[in-house]
């Protein structure tokens, strides 16, 4: 269902887009076709004035008597704003055609800003997330825990997928180690498809890494963010999904301080949702260790006991989420009618409204 919201959305995308044209980038692939079309017009309307000044016009039907004006009355130049209508719609008219001779441009490089995100999305894959964790909503494959992030997670991108968002979002899974199952792209469906596979039992079981290594997730995250030139950007996070076992704090020669000041440095706040089933923060020992290191980056950490909760969670982090990035695009033979047919469609609608819905617009003068 298309909302207030999504159309809001779309004006303001068109719009911005129009702004950003230069007359001298468009080429028109039915500029002789638009002529044509309004030279039909054109005559249509010069013959239905002609046939209109030959009809007969007898006085007492045609004409209308009108008492003498004194001179020393002023005269009105509001009855002149009864126009007004007709010219909005005369000043759709280019707009209209301009747009109806199909401009695109053949090549062009935009810097643009769009609502959303540069999301990498990480996924707990290790052994301890065969724990139980029951759901009924969501529609996990099994009750253990790695299920219902799986579920969660595909639940998250289909919450982004609806929304006015052109995000970026990347997929990791990790254990012992982390592997990136997608880079960064704007293809939501991909990522949704790469989702369910991760979530397939036999490719989970095929997934070797058994032990838990949240560092590592983050630290591969963080590099992905470098890989992709995202650091020194606007709009960057990490969604985490983990059960949050794990009292490791050095990776390497790299402590847990210093790899979380790399993800502050690259302004990328974490957001860890700790599934465990009935448990509440505090009753997992290792939350002690990750509420504040997840907290020091700008995010938030989560401890999800159940269904009800991680779904709130799920909501609040889409909420969270809606930021604005700055891309640069690259296009090749991309119409650009939008924002003429937006224009002439505004104009022919306020003449409408002023014709049919104010008196002054419909009186003789």
């Amino acid at each position: 269902m298309i909302t207030l919201r999504d159309v809001i959305v779309g004006v303001r995308g068109t719009l911005a887009e129009w702004l950003r044209l230069r007359w001298n980038d468009l080429h028109f692939t039915q500029a002789r076709t638009t002529l044509l079309v309004f030279a039909v017009l054109l005559a249509i309307s010069l013959l239905m004035l002609l046939a209109r000044g030959l009809r007969s016009r007898e006085a007492g039907r045609t004409h209308i008597g009108l008492p003498a004006i004194l001179p020393a009355m002023r005269r009105s130049y509001l009855p002149a704003m009864r126009h007004a209508a007709f010219l909005l719609f005369l000043l759709g008219m280019p707009f209209f055609a301009v747009a109806l001779a199909d401009p695109h441009t053949s090549f062009t490089r935009e810097e643009v800003s769009y609502p959303g995100r540069r999301i990498a999305i990480l996924i707990d894959g290790s052994s301890s997330m065969t724990t139980k964790f029951e759901t009924k909503t969501l529609g996990a494959q099994d009750t253990r825990a790695y299920y219902t992030n799986v579920a969660a997670a595909e639940r998250f991108m289909k919450l982004r997928m609806t929304g006015p968002y052109h995000d970026l979002v990347a997929l990791i899974e990790f254990g012992n180690q982390a592997y990136v199952v997608t880079p960064f792209t704007t293809d939501y469906e991909n990522v949704l498809l790469s989702i369910r596979l991760v979530g397939d039992p036999k490719n989970w079981g095929r997934f070797d890494d058994s032990g838990t290594t949240i560092l590592r997730g983050i630290d591969q995250g963080t590099q992905l963010f470098k890989s992709f030139d995202f650091l020194e950007a606007s709009g960057n996070l990490m969604v985490i999904f983990t059960d949050g076992r794990d009292d490791e704090t050095t990776l390497g020669n790299k402590g847990l301080d210093q790899i979380l000041a790399d993800a502050r440095r690259a302004r990328i706040p974490l957001y860890m949702i700790r599934t465990a089933f009935n448990m509440q923060l505090g009753d997992v020992k290792e939350d002690k260790i990750w509420k504040p290191a997840v907290e020091s980056t700008g995010g938030r950490f989560y401890p999800a006991a159940n269904e009800q909760t991680l779904l709130s969670v799920i909501g609040e982090i889409d909420k969270l989420a809606a930021g604005r990035i700055e891309t640069v695009e690259y296009t090749v033979q991309r119409p650009r009618f939008g924002g003429y047919v937006l224009i002439a469609i505004a104009l022919w609608l306020t003449a409408a409204v002023l014709k049919l819905g104010f008196r002054h617009f419909r009186s003789f003068p």
